[in-house]
């Protein structure tokens, strides 16, 4: 740490939040609020300015939200710790905002002291995240692919499965295709279990949700 004390960096665009967590942090004796910003943009020319050891930023605010600000901070200071304070749940939020730089990222529900706790951990060079999220996201990485049966079909199973989906019969779709009835039904066969489903119904439903594309034309009425 380059003082003894944590200086401190707020941004947040809601005043009363903002004042409320510099209120928090003040009341410690290890940390200093050296200043307060209502966008990304006035977070990152403070930084530069004041060189706070810490920097919690919100990730939604105007003129410059607090990803791009994290980024633009760890960028120019890598020396300077970054903590996300936030409500956003999402993945997506969380992990964009530790590409950008972010050591931490804490949901805004958390208790006055527990805030402190772990600002005192993350300006101390730890890594945070909320219990709940973090444990999201090793279930979500955790997870097994879900297999593309889509892709094993060959073309002429796509145009069979196409112009089922489309409502013709397996005649109708010998007649598109110029493909005896008899090998109509053996690709059937073969579409429901590559797509792993018990019926025409099931396959062209599928069909349907996947957005299949439309590979030939329907048979002349």
């Amino acid at each position: 740490m380059a003082s003894e004390r944590i200086r401190v960096l707020i941004a947040d665009d809601h005043p009363l939040f903002r004042e409320g967590v510099a209120s928090s942090l003040a009341s410690a004796a290890d940390f200093e609020v050296v200043a307060q910003a209502t966008n990304g943009a006035e977070a990152v020319a403070l930084a530069q300015q004041l060189s706070p050891d810490l920097a919690l930023l919100d990730v939604s605010m105007p003129v410059m939200d607090g990803i791009e600000a994290a980024a633009r901070m760890s960028a120019h200071r890598p020396e300077l710790r970054i903590m996300m304070l936030t409500v956003s749940e999402t993945p997506e939020s969380l992990l964009a905002a530790l590409k950008a730089g972010a050591h931490g990222y804490v949901l805004k529900g958390v208790s006055a002291s527990e805030l402190r706790g772990i600002a005192r951990s993350v300006a101390a060079g730890e890594a945070y995240v909320t219990p709940s999220l973090a444990a999201e996201m090793l279930t979500e990485f955790s997870r097994p692919p879900v297999p593309d049966h889509f892709s094993t079909l060959t073309a002429r199973e796509t145009d069979v499965l196409d112009l089922l989906s489309r409502g013709l019969s397996n005649r109708e779709i010998g007649e598109a295709l110029t493909l005896a009835e008899k090998t109509v039904k053996h690709h059937m066969t073969v579409i429901l279990q590559k797509l792993q489903v018990r019926s025409r119904t099931e396959a062209a439903l599928l069909a349907v949700q996947r957005g299949l594309p439309m590979r030939v034309e329907p048979p002349a009425v």
